[in-house]
């Protein structure tokens, strides 16, 4: 009877806990950096995991909680890794239509097809000098990238987001 009942205490217990989960915390220990929840939405357009075909455009649709700057980066399913773009911009919600800015605008997608991954980088300082997103990469390389381009910014406040779709 005393197990039941130190059993039904626990179970009490435990069904008060909430437990949560933050995709950053894996993203953090992946690029060796504490990251601060910043980019609260990244997504393409139509959707994550959408598809495209060959010529259209992509836009993508970004949420920032406070002010900084953004590069836009992508890798593509040969493994070559590009930048879109790369922004200064106030806490707020936003479409990334390309540099100029225009939401008629988009970013033009071209062959291989596959799987396109795109990552938004947030740090509170900005662009480092002379630093390029481009090459050939793995996802692993293309982590190791994304974690110099980290230390090279030298910021206190940074943060990752990423989001995928399907060019057919």
């Amino acid at each position: 009877m005393r197990r039941l009942l130190v059993l039904l205490v626990l179970a009490g217990l435990l069904s008060a806990c909430t437990i949560t989960a933050r995709p950053n915390l894996v993203i953090s220990a992946r690029f060796g950096y504490e990251l601060t929840p910043t980019i609260v939405r990244l997504e393409p357009d139509r959707g994550q995991g959408s598809n495209y075909f060959v010529g259209e455009y992509v836009r993508f649709y970004l949420t920032l909680n406070r002010p900084g700057y953004v590069a836009l980066v992508a890798i593509d399913p040969s493994g070559e890794t590009y930048e879109f773009s790369h922004y200064y911009l106030q806490a707020g919600s936003y479409t990334l239509a390309g540099p100029q800015g225009n939401p008629n605008f988009g970013f033009q997608l071209r062959p291989p097809r596959g799987l396109e991954r795109v990552r938004a980088i947030y740090t509170d300082s900005p662009y480092p000098a002379g630093f390029v997103f481009g090459g050939i990469y793995t996802y692993e390389t293309w982590d190791r990238q994304t974690s110099i381009y980290l230390r090279d910014s030298r910021s206190r406040i940074r943060d990752v987001s990423e989001t995928y779709f399907y060019i057919r």
